[in-house]
């Protein structure tokens, strides 16, 4: 499918690989978490990323830190405010109301069917508990084509295999896999991604940090390779060029491409135009 709009994704060597709008933003100078992003990008059909954090009355509100004053004009635990305190408070970065979970449902039911919602859990599976997944469940049904869970909890993501069984589900084991290659080498790393890929997550996409990617490759060691074997995808984050406007310095066009040749089915990005324009002006459609 051709882009309606630039970046969605970059098609190399026959592969397509989708740009994640990380935080939902298109470039680093916009606000985090932005209603009208997301609505972009439910028209256009992209991959997209926000942050979830439990709320008092066991609905969820799109923020990345446990308190309200990191992000929004109030105060105190996120997992203490109820929905309607928090519709009276605004972002700090965009003055607008903060999303709730309500508002995300209702914008996925008319959202393009290549449109992906990747939902970063924040908060573990003791925190949400039983009100969280019962809200979950009830208020994303029918919508979890649109959607991958993902969190460091990896109780809470096999918890949503019975609560979101049509929703994808995602794992991020950068860190663990990171000190394993540089204390243990590659093999330690290999035995540990494939349990982890084969294990009762069941995962479908496997969250790896780029730099991870390229330093166990150089050491002989294919992550992505790996996960295709096991039928999974993967999503290399977060690259961003230090000048959008300049494109790619030669390091970071070395660095790109070679993530690029190691076919990714996914790259985040808070630049995904950018990114895409700079890939074009180098490589060519």
């Amino acid at each position: 499918m051709p882009n309606a709009r630039p970046g969605l994704d970059i098609v190399h060597d026959g592969h397509r690989i989708r740009l994640k709008w990380h935080r939902l933003r298109l470039s680093l100078d916009c606000p985090l978490f932005s209603a009208e992003t997301m609505a972009e990008g439910f028209r256009f059909g992209a991959s997209m990323e926000l942050d979830l954090r439990v709320r008092g009355d066991g609905g969820f509100v799109v923020l990345h830190d446990s308190d309200l004053e990191g992000e929004t004009t109030g105060y105190g635990p996120v997992c203490k405010a109820d929905a309607a305190t928090i519709r009276t408070l605004s972002m700090k970065s965009s003055g607008t109301t903060p999303i709730l979970s309500e508002d995300l449902a209702g914008l996925m039911q008319t959202a393009h069917p290549e449109a992906l919602l990747q939902f970063d859990m924040k908060d573990d599976l003791k925190t949400i508990g039983e009100k969280g997944l019962d809200h979950l469940a009830r208020t994303f049904a029918g919508l979890g084509r649109f959607m991958i869970v993902s969190g460091a909890d990896l109780d809470l993501i096999e918890a949503m295999k019975t609560r979101l069984p049509d929703a994808q589900r995602g794992i991020d084991p950068t860190n663990k896999l990171l000190a394993l290659l540089r204390q243990k080498g590659p093999s330690a790393v290999e035995e540990v991604l494939r349990a982890d890929c084969l294990g009762p997550t069941e995962p479908q996409m496997i969250y790896l940090s780029w730099p991870l990617i390229l330093e166990a490759h150089a050491a002989g060691l294919d992550l992505i390779g790996l996960c295709h074997s096991l039928d999974k995808t993967v999503d290399a984050w977060t690259f961003n060029m230090v000048d959008r406007n300049k494109g790619f310095s030669q390091d970071e066009w070395l660095r790109f491409s070679m993530l690029m040749s190691l076919r990714p089915d996914q790259i985040t990005t808070d630049e995904a135009p950018a990114t895409e324009h700079a890939w074009l002006a180098r490589y060519g459609p």
